[in-house]
């Protein structure tokens, strides 16, 4: 049966790392399946590859995107900002994607989570600047330095919103869902310290809220191979995308053989 494309159709993308790079194979699943898309949600990585599909890239260019992204080059690294890395040294790089660092210049609505660290709320960007916001949503701390904007203090949206559903909920007739953030089982000699076990809390507590948006989607994947990527091993692009992509594929034929 061939998708019904009169329905106004939204795609959330969750948070997730490199794990990230399956939403880019479940996009190419839904490209092929001819399902069309009329606005994006996303929060962190589903925010990154949320506005270069919005932006009308390729998936070989999504891809090519993350790859070139330098993680841990010595000039990245932050002096003078809380976090590791200065978030902000990836400017260039995404404009040099994107062309351009307006939301109105997408071809699709794009909306975006981040997390206001200032007053603890939950920030959706959706008009004016676009690259600012973006570095925001993406940026996991305390690895990513938070980003300033309007003398506000921004981080990764995942931290309240990992699967902004809530988003785009009263623009679509239909929701499909992206989520790399499945939980998986530990062992007590796991949660040694107090890193790992507040590693471990937050974990929970992100997947807790994910869950329930997920029953609000028409149909979305959540590959099982992903847990064996780490959420920032460069080496398992490759790997993430082809999961989503093979899970893509069979969850859009199941859900277009009995709708």
């Amino acid at each position: 049966m061939s998708f019904d494309n009169t329905k106004r159709t939204a795609l959330v993308l969750s948070g997730g790392g490199v794990r990230g790079m399956a939403h880019i194979g479940f996009i190419k699943a839904l490209q092929e399946h001819d399902i069309q898309i009329d606005r994006v949600a996303g929060s962190s990585a589903g925010a990154l590859v949320g506005a270069l599909f919005a932006n009308g890239n390729s998936t070989e260019d999504m891809l090519s995107f993350f790859k070139e992204a330098p993680l841990f080059k010595y000039n990245y690294f932050s002096i003078t900002k809380p976090g590791l890395i200065d978030t902000e040294r990836y400017y260039d790089l995404l404009k040099g994607f994107l062309m351009h660092d307006s939301f109105e210049e997408l071809q699709l609505p794009l909306h975006v989570a981040a997390t206001n660290l200032l007053d603890g709320s939950l920030k959706e960007f959706n008009s004016g600047e676009l690259i600012k916001p973006l570095l925001a949503s993406a940026s996991l701390t305390p690895v990513f330095s938070p980003v300033m904007i309007d003398r506000q203090l921004y981080a990764d949206g995942g931290i309240l919103s990992n699967f902004p559903l809530e988003l785009v909920r009263d623009y679509s007739d239909r929701i499909i869902g992206s989520n790399t953030t499945e939980l998986s089982t530990v062992e007590p000699h796991q949660l040694k310290n107090a890193i790992q076990l507040t590693a471990r809390v937050s974990s929970l507590m992100i997947y807790s809220r994910t869950i329930e948006k997920l029953k609000a989607c028409d149909f979305y994947i959540q590959p099982e191979g992903l847990k064996k990527i780490g959420f920032l091993d460069k080496s398992g692009i490759e790997k993430a995308y082809q999961l989503g992509y093979e899970e893509g594929s069979r969850v859009i034929s199941a859900y277009l053989s009995t709708n």
